[in-house]
């Protein structure tokens, strides 16, 4: 039987990340061969990830690289099971190597057949699982490129880039503002300009119907019940429908006995209630159209925008689960 040494078995375990019992098992299956012995690790990894390949990776690290131009951004999630193996040091440096490796990918497909160390990264991941325990997978991959790329990652979990068209002044503030906008609020589009017209009336119908259902139950425990929207999104908000808006608002004012010398004091502040009652969906799904967490009175265009000529392109958000 071959001689097993420390320095061997340190040796295999930098270069798998297997623990100590696991490399020296390897060394002395593969009678002192180093090759043999990551051959014999990457079985075991194949034999684990066979019988855990039914287990749902809904753990992990969401990561987001930029390269040193900045104009190309990746976003991945590293699953695995546990949020145990997810906070691991060790998992979180694979994320980030595997984070750098993929921004030389356009799609996962293409960085799962890359070579990470010798192997690609699909038999990485499989030899990983043997190491672990645990099953792990990509379970996204997105990228943006653009003049200026920027991100955000919250706590391992959110990972977001926006893609903007120029680099005005304190590019970097922006960006990062508006990645972290995406992460925190979890936009699905650009605009409301975006929304195909079927949706939107399909969207409202369906969102009426849940607020007329919660008000019956609120009417009979005698709570204040919702507003009940006409409209849900800016794209139904024609100057007919804001010409109407503005004659509704004028007959209140007239029947509550405000002067009429003092409507114009009044109108800007119900016109922009009703802007917001019935652009909803917008406000939810639509990054330019929400509001600016960091300052309410600004949607997210307006923020962009005052920092001159500069706008969104393009943005990508992954998150666990």
């Amino acid at each position: 039987m071959a001689k097993i040494t420390a320095a061997e078995v340190n040796k295999l375990r930098k270069a798998t990340g297997a623990g100590m019992m696991d490399c020296k098992n390897a060394l002395v299956e593969a009678e002192g061969d180093f090759d043999k012995a990551i051959d014999v690790l990457r079985k075991k990894g194949q034999k684990v990830a066979e019988k855990r390949a039914d287990r749902d990776s809904s753990e992990g690290a969401a990561v987001a690289k930029v390269n040193a131009s900045e104009t190309k951004g990746v976003a991945i999630v590293l699953g695995c099971e546990t949020d145990f193996v997810g906070k691991n040091e060790n998992f979180l440096n694979l994320a980030s190597q595997l984070g750098e490796l993929a921004l030389n990918y356009n799609t996962k497909e293409e960085f799962l057949a890359a070579d990470f160390g010798g192997m690609t990264v699909t038999e990485k991941l499989v030899e990983q699982t043997g190491v672990i325990g645990e099953k792990l997978d990509i379970n996204a991959f997105e990228t943006v490129e653009a003049p200026f790329v920027g991100s955000y990652v919250h706590i391992n979990k959110i990972a977001a880039l926006v893609g903007l068209s120029s680099k005005v002044d304190n590019i970097e503030v922006l960006g990062k503002d508006v990645a972290m906008q995406i992460a925190s609020m979890g936009a699905t589009t650009l605009s409301y300009k975006d929304f195909d017209p079927a949706f939107i009336a399909s969207e409202t119908e369906a969102r009426i119907a849940v607020i007329e259902k919660d008000n019956i139950e609120l009417e009979r425990l005698g709570k204040t019940l919702k507003n009940v929207p006409q409209y849900i999104s800016m794209a139904q908000l024609t100057p007919e429908v804001m010409a109407k808006a503005e004659e509704d608002a004028k007959a209140q004012l007239k029947a509550e006995g405000k002067p009429e010398q003092i409507w114009d004091k009044i109108l800007p502040g119900k016109m922009e209630r009703f802007v917001s009652d019935n652009t909803t969906l917008d406000q939810e799904q639509c990054l330019l159209d929400q509001n600016f967490i960091k300052d309410e009175k600004l949607n997210v265009e307006s923020y962009v925008t005052s920092y001159g000529d500069v706008k969104v392109v393009a943005f990508k958000r992954v998150s666990l689960g």
